[in-house]
């Protein structure tokens, strides 16, 4: 008797929520699961529990004002959301971003990759019972967001890549901080890859659990190290170079199964070429511009001598601190020349009617920047996959419509696929192998 009634409970399912209160869900995505003890029957995924709205809020924005917004995004890599943005607006607006200014840019996107990385890794082992990766991980976080907080001024929302170029100049001793943080980077992902790679814990949570082939990465929209993860090569870093890395070697790391081991692999190889690139740009980034330098830049020598003059006996402004880097002598390396679509120097803006008429005309309704009627798309490599701008122009300062292409959307969507068939306890380190953002998915 006891026996029939055990059997025929087993025919019956159980339904219950995971999230959104819970932890491994960050808040922002419910999971109903339906279970045979523990194993997973069917699964339905809900999202929007975030309700961003960023599209919308874009349309009653004017193309600079919305900058900060970007940055909201993806908050663990901010500066490779600002790098899409106005690499899209630069492409509608035809400028052209001095050599200088693209290497700052290519050298924060890699360091905020690796950010992205490290913060995914943590989280993903943290809820697998790796506290103690979560802290090292953590550690090296700390060192890069030094980096960046001495060129940048702050640590993750940073609105640092603008328009035209960059906001200020790097750092005077940035050359000592980054290698400081590339050195302690390496030494814990050593120590990370001996703390889990052969971990017959992690292993068996992580190993031949939520297999994912090509063709269904494919069906779904995947990028980024996920989809590398199934060995598909796709990076739009290598096959739509943009900024200067087709003047820079790296490689491009591949999974061989598509399982939660492999998306942990890959992040970690990646990280790794991130580093490498950081240091080819510390070899090949120009030096800043000085008034020395007006020959070599195509200046006649008598306007080189009168540049040169004007210079040394224009009136010096003494600028805020949180202006370091940002001096008019150093834009021409920082920003390109586009009056139209560039903030001009504070110096400009205190001293003389043309510069204060500028800047008024830059930041007043229905002026400053306004794009040709079109519609233009473009897309970059970010901490997760392809993030894409698609921006419609009406000709006026504001976007008549701006979506964006967010690349940890295709990829949570599949969870439901891919976790039948498994367990309860699978879930979590799946979902942390995906790497959601909420800013990201709840656009």
């Amino acid at each position: 008797m006891t026996y029939r009634i055990q059997k025929e409970a087993r025919k019956e399912s159980l339904l219950i929520n995971m999230g959104p209160s819970h932890p491994a869900m960050h808040g922002t995505t419910r999971i109903m699961l339906e279970l045979d003890g523990e194993k997973i029957l069917n699964c339905e995924l809900e999202m929007g529990y975030l309700h961003r709205g960023f599209e919308k809020i874009c349309e009653h924005k004017t193309y600079f004002n919305l900058l900060p917004y970007t940055d909201r995004m993806n908050y663990v890599s901010p500066l490779i959301n600002n790098c899409g943005y106005v690499m899209t607006l630069e492409k509608m607006l035809g400028i052209e971003v001095p050599e200088r200014a693209q290497f700052i840019r290519v050298i924060m996107c890699e360091l905020s990759r690796i950010c992205d990385h490290l913060t995914a890794l943590a989280a993903m082992a943290m809820e697998c019972g790796a506290f103690t990766v979560f802290l090292y991980k953590m550690k090296a976080r700390e060192y890069i967001w030094d980096v960046m907080e001495q060129t940048t001024g702050v640590r993750m929302t940073t609105s640092y890549i603008r328009i035209g170029g960059v906001r200020a100049d790097l750092h005077s001793n940035w050359r000592e901080t980054t290698k400081t943080a590339i050195d302690e980077t390496r030494k814990v992902l050593k120590d990370i890859s001996g703390l889990l790679d052969k971990n017959k814990i992690f292993l068996n949570r992580t190993r031949d659990i939520a297999v994912v082939s090509p063709e269904l990465a494919i069906d779904y929209g995947w990028t980024g190290p996920c989809l590398r993860s199934t060995g598909i090569y796709y990076d739009v870093r290598k096959a739509h170079p943009y900024l200067v890395y087709d003047k820079l070697d790296f490689e491009v790391p591949l999974g061989e199964r598509g399982d939660n081991f492999d998306r942990y692999m890959v992040r970690m190889k990646e990280m790794e070429q991130s580093l490498r690139i950081v240091e080819q740009c510390m070899e090949k980034i120009p030096e800043p511009s000085s008034p020395s330098q007006l020959i070599a830049e195509g200046f006649e020598p008598a306007e080189a001598i009168k540049e040169s003059r004007s210079k040394r006996t224009e009136k010096k402004i003494k600028l805020s601190p949180n202006l370091e880097g940002s001096e008019k002598e150093k834009y021409k390396g920082i920003l390109a020349e586009s009056r139209r679509n560039i903030i001009p120097p504070k110096e400009e803006t205190y001293t003389n009617i043309e510069g204060l008429i500028n800047h008024f005309k830059f930041f007043m309704k229905d002026h400053g920047i306004r794009p040709p009627k079109g519609e233009v798309y473009f897309s970059v490599e970010g901490g997760s996959g392809e993030l894409g701008y698609y921006i419609i122009s009406d000709g006026t300062d504001k976007p008549y419509r701006l979506h964006l292409r967010a690349p940890c959307f295709h990829i949570v969507s599949s969870l439901e696929e891919i976790i039948l068939g498994h367990f309860v306890a699978d879930v979590i380190p799946t979902f942390g192998s995906m790497n959601m953002i909420g800013g990201e998915l709840d656009r």
